[in-house]
């Protein structure tokens, strides 16, 4: 194995018994309270959020950082759609009286006319 990875046997065993670096234990800790952060927020707080929850708690850590350490855990958030309102209820414009009331049955052709507006303007000829 050390041959592939053109790596010696001594730095091989030194790996092997080697302690964990300053940074990847100050990574575990700021995994650790990222995913209590995205835990706490059920899961909607994107890397900007947690970053900034994990400042007020005292880390120095930047929102890259945060970023790849989500993505590392397969943290994602949780985006909404955003909610436009589209109808106006409070209306003063006259409503116009229903003379079909879906009565379709008609006697000759062209008596009546409808149109459905949900899918652009069709014309129906009954």
């Amino acid at each position: 194995m050390c041959k592939v990875l053109k790596v010696s046997r001594s730095s091989y065993y030194s790996w092997l018994t080697r302690n964990p670096s300053r940074r990847s234990i100050e990574n575990q800790k700021l995994s650790d309270g990222i995913k209590k952060i995205y835990e706490l927020s059920k899961r909607i707080y994107g890397s900007p959020r947690v970053t900034i929850k994990l400042q007020e708690e005292g880390f120095h850590v930047s929102r890259p950082r945060v970023a790849r350490l989500m993505k590392k855990q397969n943290l994602k958030s949780i985006i909404r759609k955003k909610w436009i309102i589209t109808t106006d209820s409070r209306h003063n414009y006259p409503v116009v009286e229903n003379k079909l009331n879906r009565d379709f049955n008609v006697t000759r052709p062209g008596q009546v006319w409808v149109s459905d507006i949900t899918m652009g303007i069709r014309y129906h000829l009954y």
